[in-house]
C-alpha cells in the first residue's frame, strides 16, 4: 500500500483542482484516500477524512444517497478499526436501517453492511464477555 497512498493523494489533489471540492468524483477520491490510509494502518488519518467526506456527502448528495450511506459504513468501519466500537456499532446499525430502506433487504451493499454490523457486534460482545 506504500505506493498507492501517494497516488490516491495526487488523484484527490487533481480532482479538487479540476472539479472542485464538492464534485461527487472529488468526494469519491477523498473516500478512497481515507480507505487507503486505513488499509495502510493509519487510522488516525483515515477517521477524520472519512468524517469530512461523510459531512460533505450529506451536504452535497443528501442523507439517503447510496454514496452517503457508503461513507457512513466506511466511517463506522474506521471507528471499528480504531477500537471505538461504541461509535462503530450504532453507526453500522443506523446505516443498515437506511440501506434497507433505500436499497432493499437483499441488495449486495445492504448485505455487506449487515455483515460489518455483525462483526462489530461480535467483537464488542467478545470484549465485554456478553453473549
Amino acid at each position: 500500500m506504500g505506493r498507492a497512498v501517494p497516488l490516491f493523494e495526487q488523484t484527490l489533489t487533481d480532482r479538487v483542482r479540476v472539479l472542485g471540492e464538492d464534485h461527487p468524483s472529488t468526494l469519491t477520491s477523498r473516500n478512497n484516500l481515507a480507505a487507503a490510509y486505513q488499509a495502510a494502518g493509519d487510522v488516525g488519518r483515515a477517521v477524520p477524512l472519512f468524517e469530512q467526506t461523510l459531512t460533505d456527502r450529506v451536504r452535497v448528495l443528501g442523507e439517503d444517497h447510496p454514496s452517503t450511506l457508503t461513507s457512513r459504513n466506511n466511517l463506522a468501519g474506521a471507528y471499528e478499526s480504531s477500537g471505538d466500537l461504541g461509535r462503530a456499532v450504532p453507526l453500522f446499525e443506523r446505516t443498515l436501517t437506511d440501506m434497507v430502506w433505500v436499497l432493499g433487504e437483499e441488495h449486495p451493499i445492504t448485505v455487506t453492511v449487515r455483515g460489518n454490523l455483525t462483526a462489530a457486534m461480535a467483537e464488542r460482545e467478545g470484549r465485554t464477555g456478553s453473549s
